[in-house]
């Protein structure tokens, strides 16, 4: 996987870039997010952990706007752009890779000869330097790779990725999980979804773990949490729900 994005060191005074207050959401009787508070700041590499079923993506698209909150608040610049790659991502299945991003590009207005050049860098930053494959020959980690690139589409500051190496084989997600390194070497902040909690470890700086809608526990790469590793803390916080 070649590089897209530079190594150089951001130096700046960290600030939010996103703040989650008392978020709340129901789907008829089941409240799926509760009271969920959290911030992310500038430049860091932030990690929503829980089970299936936590609330995290709920949490996700309440931020994106794709579905309404029932409760508290949302702070997010709003001249802030966002990138966003799904947990279950779709495209056409008769468009090539290519055909896609620059379907993207022109939702965005990006201009062909921008778009054309960019389009190229990122497919070889995900490894899909073969462009003319339809997306309906994909495999699941293919469709992982070109959900990656459309979210890099543009340049954003902020990065929302919802299980980004699901589906991945070993080699996949090692690249993807030194990608997210370099996007963070380059300036960008991200909110990582993942069950993985080595890779989360390696690339974060700090998250929250949530379970049935609400923070059960934060950790935090800098902070001396015993000896616990994070697998210790998760199985401590997670699992000691149902006592």
């Amino acid at each position: 996987m070649k590089a897209y994005y530079s190594h150089k060191e951001f130096s700046r005074e960290v600030k939010p870039m996103l703040k989650c207050k008392n978020l709340k959401k129901i789907y008829g009787k089941k409240t799926v997010v509760k009271d969920l508070s959290f911030c992310v700041n500038d430049g860091e590499v932030f990690a929503l952990l829980g089970s299936n079923g936590a609330g995290k993506t709920t949490t996700i698209k309440m931020i994106l706007g794709l579905t309404k909150k029932d409760g508290g608040e949302i702070e997010l610049n709003k001249d802030v752009k966002i990138g966003y790659s799904p947990d279950t991502p779709y495209f056409p299945p008769f468009l090539s890779g290519r055909e896609v991003l620059s379907y993207y590009a022109e939702i965005q207005k990006i201009s062909k000869e921008e778009s054309r050049a960019e389009i190229t860098k990122l497919l070889k930053t995900v490894g899909l330097e073969d462009d003319t494959t339809k997306v309906k020959n994909y495999s699941k980690g293919m469709l992982q790779r070109l959900a990656f690139a459309q979210a890099l589409l543009g340049n954003p500051e902020l990065l929302i990725l919802d299980e980004p190496t699901a589906g991945l084989d070993v080699m996949g997600r090692i690249e993807i999980i030194e990608l997210i390194g370099r996007l963070k070497k380059a300036g960008k902040t991200i909110v990582l979804n993942s069950h993985i909690l080595s890779d989360i470890e390696q690339v974060c700086d700090r998250g929250i773990i949530i379970g049935k809608g609400s923070v059960l526990g934060t950790w935090d790469k800098k902070e001396e949490h015993y000896g616990k590793s994070l697998q210790d803390i998760f199985i401590e916080k997670v699992g000691g729900m149902d006592e």
